[in-house]
C-alpha cells in the first residue's frame, strides 16, 4: 500500500477516522480542546481573581514552562492541529451537524491565520504596524488574553453544537451516517 493510499484509508472521507474510529477521534479531539480551554480559563483566573500581572499569568503550563507559553510556535502548533482536525473529521458529519462543524472550521481558518501572522512576526522580528511585540489583526483592538478567550469560544460553541447534533441525529441524518457515532435507532413503542 502506498503512503497516499494509506493516508486515504485513514483520513479520507471513507477513512477509518470518519467511519469506524470517528467517535473515538472526536472524543480525543474534545479532550485536547477542553485541555486548551482549561489553560485559558486558568490564565483568566490568574489575572482577574488572583490579580497577577498579565506577563506572569500563563495558565498551568506557564507555571511549569514559562518559555513554552511565550513561544508563538506552541500557539501556532495548536491552531494548526485544530484546523487539521476540523478538516479531517468533517467527512464523518452529515446534515445539521456538518453545517455547524463547517462553521467552527471556517472560524478556525481565521484563528489559524491570526496565529500564522503572529508566528511570522516572531520569526522575522518585523511586527505589525510597528508594535513592540507580535500582534494579530484583532489584537489591534482587543487585548490578547480576552481575544483568545473570545476566539476559543466562537470556535468551541459551534463545535459542541455540531457534536451534539451529530450524536443525536434526525432519522434522515442517521440514514446517511457511516461512522461509529451511529447508535441503533430507538425501537418504536410496541402497540
Amino acid at each position: 500500500m502506498t503512503t497516499t493510499a494509506g493516508t486515504r484509508r485513514l483520513l479520507g472521507p471513507d477513512g477509518l477516522l470518519n467511519t469506524r474510529h470517528h467517535k473515538a477521534a472526536l472524543m480525543v479531539f474534545m479532550v485536547v480542546v477542553v485541555g486548551h480551554w482549561a489553560e485559558h480559563l486558568v490564565q483568566a483566573y490568574q489575572i482577574y481573581v488572583l490579580g497577577w500581572p498579565r506577563p506572569q499569568a500563563g495558565g498551568l503550563l506557564g507555571l511549569a514552562f514559562p518559555w513554552l507559553v511565550k513561544s508563538e510556535w506552541l500557539h501556532y502548533g495548536y491552531a494548526i492541529v485544530m484546523l487539521v482536525a476540523f478538516i479531517v473529521l468533517r467527512h464523518g458529519f452529515v446534515g445539521r451537524g456538518r453545517t455547524w462543524w463547517n462553521a467552527a472550521m471556517w472560524i478556525q481558518v481565521w484563528h489559524h491565520f491570526e496565529h500564522l501572522l503572529l508566528l511570522v512576526q516572531a520569526m522575522t522580528g518585523a511586527y505589525l504596524l510597528g508594535k513592540p511585540v507580535p500582534t494579530s489583526i484583532a489584537q489591534l483592538v482587543f487585548p490578547r488574553v480576552e481575544l483568545h478567550l473570545f476566539y476559543n469560544a466562537i470556535v468551541f460553541v459551534p463545535m459542541v453544537v455540531a457534536m451534539v447534533l451529530h450524536l443525536r441525529p434526525r432519522p434522515e441524518e442517521r440514514a446517511l451516517m457511516r461512522c461509529s457515532c451511529v447508535t441503533p435507532a430507538p425501537a418504536a413503542a410496541a402497540a
